[in-house]
């Protein structure tokens, strides 16, 4: 059966990559089912989400980092590339790593959504599927548009099995093997 033209990858994924290497720094590409996406420089409500989860996880798993922006192959057969608002690994785990890291390895994956025309497409489709394919544990997204918080697990055939959505202001624990209890209060104030 031949693919359909919609099905096909605009470009090879290391078309992709030195299409990447040579944008301009204000400019994040990603390659997410095999199309060329811009992602939107986040503002500063969106860096201090990062900041607040990143101070979250080093008090209560000191063992662990969570590195902003990692680029990460995803998809089946990691033809694509994302670049995670931030990852939860352990400690060292990326020394050696070039500028797109396999997901083996990889705890959790964040996204923190930033106001524009492609987060739904993006973030609450694409991501989940491209990390569940990727075979990462956690996927949390930090959803502004509608003040809540999503955690996915159980990733099998290209899809997280589990989603628990709750608002701004809930306890949400994210399971193994990230094992932290967050308070989201705190997430009410960056919700502009």
């Amino acid at each position: 059966m031949t693919p359909r033209i919609e099905d096909r990858p605009q470009m090879s994924v290391e078309e992709f990559e030195e299409l990447e290497r040579r944008a301009p720094d204000t400019v994040r590409l990603e390659f997410i089912k095999g199309k060329v996406q811009v992602k939107g420089v986040p503002d500063g409500n969106h860096s201090e989400i990062y900041m607040w989860l990143l101070e979250q996880c080093m008090r209560l798993r000191p063992d662990l980092r969570l590195h902003p922006e990692r680029g990460l192959k995803t998809e089946s057969y990691r033809k694509g590339r994302a670049r995670a608002d931030a990852v939860l690994v352990p400690r060292r785990s990326l020394k050696g790593h070039g500028e797109w890291s396999e997901a083996e390895g990889v705890l959790m994956a964040v996204e923190i959504t930033s106001y524009d025309s492609d987060t739904n497409q993006r973030d609450r489709i694409d991501k989940p599927d491209g990390y569940a394919a990727a075979g990462i544990p956690v996927y949390l997204l930090v959803d502004r548009d509608d003040c809540t918080v999503t955690v996915f697990t159980e990733p099998k055939d290209g899809r997280y099995r589990r989603q628990l959505n709750e608002p701004f202001g809930a306890t949400l624990t994210l399971p193994d093997p990230v094992d932290i209890s967050l308070d989201t209060e705190p997430l009410k104030e960056f919700a502009d």
